[in-house]
């Protein structure tokens, strides 16, 4: 054959044969990165160290991020042409005669913006961060992958999952949409043993070669249909994480969608279904006998006996309590741990080390007998219910950013909880929304709503001090005034962080007043 003829079988996927790992040839390709942000920059970073030509664009005007004039600032010293500003991103920037052999993408940029758009009608390739870090592993002896997704508890499961990894004795990381860049953990000068990769429902939009040693996606639940459109797209997105997994697919017995997504999976042969559950544990699952976490799926015998993992005690460590989902997030990470070859004394002691990270249902005060958690990193329905039935009787905080969270949603959320509600005080953009929720499905509920003069971005650190006052006094001995908003926290602060680093702030101060 020509090589003309052979031109209708070509891939429009890669923008050149080979690159599969790092050692290929990079050099001269033309990439587009879009986005300035962390993992736009890793992208540019490796792409131009290997001698691809980068131009990196971003909406943000310079000077409006001071982060990304740093970033531009070194990307320009290693010949990288960086472009700031709306006029930008409003289409491809195609000059005379210069074209584009492939477009990288940062998370926050959806399908439909208009670079992406014209990249797809030009039939440029558009990867991701997570595409092209795989892409970028070592030739030979690269670290596997142990990748997790869900609506809710990634971040907690990967974590776990690591300090499992490193308690057998391996060098491990946790990277992805956890924090570190993907591609920074691949090209780390001193490489991994294996990496436990967080993965977002933005970032397996694009992906198409990972192919993992075991994944699990630990629940499905409406979010952010505003970036995917619908639910289904949303869920599509979600079952890429099972695609091309080799030992063991983890799902959740008490989600049947994310067993529905195993079973739609393409995989790689002999690779198994592995379950989680925070009951008895059939053959091929995890789940609790009495108070062990106990595994049916990785012994021999796994008809008549099972591996002890580890005591709820040794989850709960100090902590006053020992909420569901995080037992459920311990199973899948150690199955996941487990799958990769872990042996149970490893996991036990990974679990025992670890400690959850800020904002995910973070004790913060008990004064005069009423406790204050922070789980701001609740940021949608699905999410705040988990939190909300993790106590018995809750004066609930919420409210922000909805993110195209749907009536059935709320109305669900509230009728699911109302039973342990001493009452609710509102804040930010939306809720409204939630307060017609309760008004209709939770009558009797006492609702303080704080209306925009009181919750202005201007006024967003204040609000906290009287959030904490009007919890106060819906509040009974023994209650637990609970920040776990449901929503998205952009309306008001920088994130979620900085909305519950305010929260916690102002109890402290409540606290030191009484």
């Amino acid at each position: 054959m020509t090589d003309d003829s052979l031109d209708k079988f070509a891939d429009p996927y890669e923008p050149r044969p080979g690159l599969t790992h790092r050692d290929a040839d990079w050099s001269g390709l033309r990439v587009l990165v879009a986005g300035l942000g962390l993992s736009g920059f890793a992208a540019a970073d490796a792409l131009s160290e290997r001698g691809a030509v980068v131009t990196v664009i971003d909406g943000r005007p310079h000077g409006e991020v001071t982060a990304n004039d740093e970033r531009a600032g070194i990307l320009d010293i290693l010949g990288v042409e960086v472009r700031q500003g709306p006029e930008h991103t409003a289409g491809m920037p195609l000059e005379a005669g210069q074209l584009i052999d492939l477009v990288v993408t940062s998370p926050g940029w959806r399908p439909d913006q208009p670079v992406l758009l014209e990249a797809a009608a030009r039939g440029i390739p558009v990867w991701g961060e997570v595409e092209l870090a795989w892409r970028m592993r070592a030739s030979t002896g690269a670290a596997p992958w142990l990748t997790v997704t869900g609506t809710n508890g990634k971040t907690t499961t990967v974590n776990m999952l690591a300090a499992i990894l490193r308690a057998a004795g391996l060098r491990a990381t946790s990277a992805g949409n956890v924090g570190t860049p993907i591609l920074e953990a691949v090209l780390h000068p001193e490489p991994f043993d294996v990496i436990a990769v967080e993965l977002s429902s933005f970032q397996l939009h694009w992906q198409r070669s990972v192919s993992a040693v075991a994944s699990a996606c630990l629940n499905v639940a409406p979010d952010h249909l505003d970036w995917h459109g619908s639910f289904e797209e949303y869920l599509r997105a979600k079952g890429r994480i099972y695609q091309h997994t080799h030992i063991a697919c983890v799902y959740n017995v008490a989600d049947p969608l994310t067993e529905q997504l195993v079973m739609e999976a393409e995989v790689v042969e002999g690779c198994r279904a592995i379950g989680f559950t925070l009951g008895v544990p059939a053959p091929s699952m995890l789940g609790l006998v009495d108070e062990v976490l106990a595994d049916r799926a990785f012994v021999e015998q796994r008809q008549n006996s099972a591996a002890e993992l580890g005591t709820l005690l040794d989850l709960q460590g100090d902590a006053p309590s020992l909420p569901p989902h995080y037992v459920a997030n311990a199973l899948a990470a150690a199955a996941l741990a487990r799958a990769y070859g872990v042996g149970p004394l490893s996991v036990r002691d990974g679990l025992r080390t670890f400690r959850q990270g800020p904002h995910r249902i973070a004790d913060v005060a008990t004064v005069d007998g009423v406790r204050f958690v922070n789980d701001s990193k609740a940021t949608n329905p699905h999410a705040a219910l988990a939190s909300l039935r993790s106590f018995e009787r809750v004066v609930w905080v919420a409210g922000g950013l909805l993110k195209g969270a749907d009536e059935q949603q709320l109305a669900d959320l509230v009728t699911a909880v109302s039973d342990r509600l001493r009452g609710v005080v509102l804040i930010g953009a939306d809720r409204a929304r939630l307060a017609d929720a309760l008004a209709r499905h939770a009558p009797e509920v006492p609702v303080v709503d704080l209306e925009p003069p009181q919750t202005g971005p201007m006024a967003a650190l204040d609000v906290m001090d009287l959030v904490v006052e009007r919890a106060v006094s819906l509040a009974q001995d023994g209650d637990v005034v609970l920040l776990a908003p449901a929503a998205a926290s952009m309306d008001m602060f920088a994130n979620y962080a900085a909305r519950g680093d305010a929260f916690e702030a102002a109890v402290r101060r409540y606290a030191e007043s009484h």
